[in-house]
């Protein structure tokens, strides 16, 4: 229904951002390697769009690149993969690390993920494996396009905050900050270190 969007970036908060569109103001949601790549505030910025219908909700899925989208939407057609696990796999890995996993069977590397149990894993290495060639074919089209206004959270809070709502809990997602931020770190930063810490 909605492609992408071309709007200016007017706030973030991983896993959210607002982007306006013509006046208009729309929530998305992204993983944290969109959300590396996005300009400062106030700034124009492109993001392929996926749009997923509940009873309760309408939520907007924004992505960098069409490789990333093309993931999203094939991992949420694995049996018990939602899209806040799609995310959360998206977030940890980049899609040339996924498919790797893939094609090497690395269960382990998918275990690494919050929310991704054994079983799990092994059901996406098997449903996804057929599917590699034409995402692969994807994966060479990378388009890809700090802090809160008035807010006084620290990037270590923001990046807490952000790993949480990737599934976390919440003593684990401090406890990694806490190894890897300093005072010249961003947010973005401290939680690309913090995923490659937990993903080792």
């Amino acid at each position: 229904m909605i492609g992408f969007l071309c709007g200016k970036l007017i706030y973030k908060a991983p896993p959210q951002l607002l982007l306006d569109v013509h006046g208009v103001g729309y929530e998305i949601e992204a993983p944290m390697n969109t959300f590396y790549d996005l300009p400062a505030l106030g700034e124009e910025v492109k993001l392929h769009t996926h749009l997923v219908v509940r009873e309760d909700a309408h939520i907007l899925f924004g992505f960098a690149t069409e490789s990333e989208r093309m993931l999203f939407r094939t991992l949420i057609k694995v049996n018990g993969v939602g899209p806040k696990l799609a995310l959360t796999v998206l977030s940890g890995q980049s899609t040339e690390e996924f498919y790797r996993c893939v094609h090497d069977n690395d269960v382990k590397g998918l275990v690494r993920l919050p929310g991704v149990g054994q079983k799990t894993a092994e059901r996406l290495i098997i449903e996804m494996r057929g599917r590699l060639p034409e995402l692969n074919k994807l994966s060479a089209a990378s388009d890809r396009p700090s802090s809160l206004p008035g807010s006084a959270a620290s990037p270590k809070q923001e990046a807490i905050s952000a790993l949480c709502a990737l599934g976390y809990k919440p003593a684990d997602a401090a406890r990694m900050v806490q190894a890897v931020a300093t005072e010249d770190k961003s947010c973005e930063d401290i939680i690309r270190l913090a995923l490659r810490g937990a993903v080792k």
